[in-house]
């Protein structure tokens, strides 16, 4: 069976990757590892230390590499690859294409090809508006503000586009519509509900990044 490892930046990242993508690449023969970020308490780190740990995965023998991480919790000062330059790029789509050639560029060229940089944009809580049914299906009324929930995916194109800011990233529109929100359990609950075919449909940089794991991962040893 083929391996697939998953390097995400906390326990949210990880249930998701447990609780949804594993399943689905088992059916495919591969195996998915879902390791949370090193020397860290649940958030990104600098890219010096995050490279470090997925050059030790890519050591491993026979795997592929990847990470599953948010656009929004990466400072400047963590110096990831073309940061600074791709602040420069207005289309989001140019502007992730750009990070991830820059972040496979900075990996040595022995390992490179099993290596499958990503970045969520712009926090995996995003991909959870890719179906608002899924609240109505999980919450009572009192429980969640379902029009707060509407109306954020309402000034969006895609839920991958819910901006960033401080006071309207995904996370914090999901604390503030839902009543004792829990990241952890409810990401996982929400995004299973929804089912990976319907956020591949609605998130087009999510769905490219699934693409080129299943592209890579059939051609892989």
């Amino acid at each position: 069976m083929k391996r697939l490892i998953i390097v995400c930046e906390g326990a949210t990242e990880q249930e998701f990757c447990q609780t949804v993508l594993a399943p689905y690449f088992y059916r495919k023969d591969v195996l998915v590892e879902a390791p949370t970020i090193k020397h860290s308490c649940g958030g990104i780190v600098a890219w010096g230390t995050l490279k470090k740990q997925l050059i030790q995965h890519l050591n491993e023998s026979d795997v592929i590499v990847t990470l599953l991480i948010d656009f929004y919790r990466i400072k400047d000062s963590f110096r990831f690859p073309g940061w600074m330059e791709a602040k420069t790029i207005e289309l989001y789509q140019a502007k992730m294409d750009f990070l991830f050639q820059q972040m496979s560029q900075d990996i040595q060229e022995s390992l490179r090809s099993r290596f499958i940089p990503y970045i969520q944009l712009h926090e995996f809580e995003g991909l959870l508006f890719s179906d608002i049914s899924a609240f109505k299906n999980n919450f009572r009324k009192g429980e969640c503000d379902f029009d707060a929930i509407e109306t954020a995916i309402k000034d969006f194109s895609t839920p991958e586009e819910i901006n960033n800011g401080p006071n309207t990233a995904p996370s914090v529109r999901l604390k503030n519509a839902i009543q004792g929100y829990n990241k952890e359990i409810y990401g996982s609950l929400l995004a299973d509900d929804i089912g990976l075919m319907t956020i591949r449909k609605r998130c087009p940089l999510f769905n490219q990044w699934i693409e080129r794991l299943e592209s890579v991962l059939i051609n892989a040893y």
